[in-house]
């Protein structure tokens, strides 16, 4: 299958994987994926090694709290989100973008990552606010400082040992 008469023919997967990205993000795909740094995943992620951490870091599984560092970026370069100004941000794969939690899974501590995301792993057609529009394929740079321990107060997702979390638990059982 390909994506065009003027372009080469790529898996069928990676066709999928861009099927709902507007045409310039998946024109940017495609072009992204003939890098030989670029390694592309069968979902249609496509990622490259900025910089590689210890043999034996510590890998995070789904729920594994990691402290990050991210840069994020449309295609045109227009950052919508970043932690340079922050700080660090700690989240698990499972509380992510689906790009994130496939490529994050793959990562371990002292990893730093380009993460080119197709929309379908992303945000969707639906975007997010107004800095992301729908259909947007996003770069991600992403490094992963540290895998945390799970917390013994995980419940559904939700770390009941954090302060904030618990009182947002609550006022949702308030609401229902």
């Amino acid at each position: 299958q390909t994506l065009g008469a003027a372009m080469s023919p790529v898996p069928f997967c990676f066709s999928i994987a861009m099927s709902a990205s507007n045409p310039g993000g998946v024109e940017y795909l495609h072009e992204n994926a003939k890098r030989p740094d670029v390694v592309v995943t069968s979902s249609g992620l496509q990622y490259r090694v900025v910089k590689s951490g210890e043999p034996s870091a510590r890998r995070p599984t789904a729920s594994s709290p990691c402290k990050c560092l991210y840069r994020g970026t449309l295609i045109d370069g227009v950052e919508f989100d970043s932690t340079a100004k922050r700080g660090p941000a700690t989240f698990a794969p499972n509380q992510v973008i689906g790009g994130w939690t496939e490529a994050m899974q793959m990562m371990k501590a002292g990893d730093k990552w380009e993460l080119t995301i197709p929309s379908e792993l992303g945000y969707g057609a639906r975007g997010s606010g107004s800095r992301i529009p729908g259909g947007s394929v996003l770069i991600v740079e992403l490094e992963i400082l540290e895998v945390l321990d799970e917390s013994a107060f995980v419940f559904m997702g939700i770390d009941l040992s954090n302060r904030r979390s618990l009182l947002v638990l609550a006022g949702l059982i308030y609401l229902a």
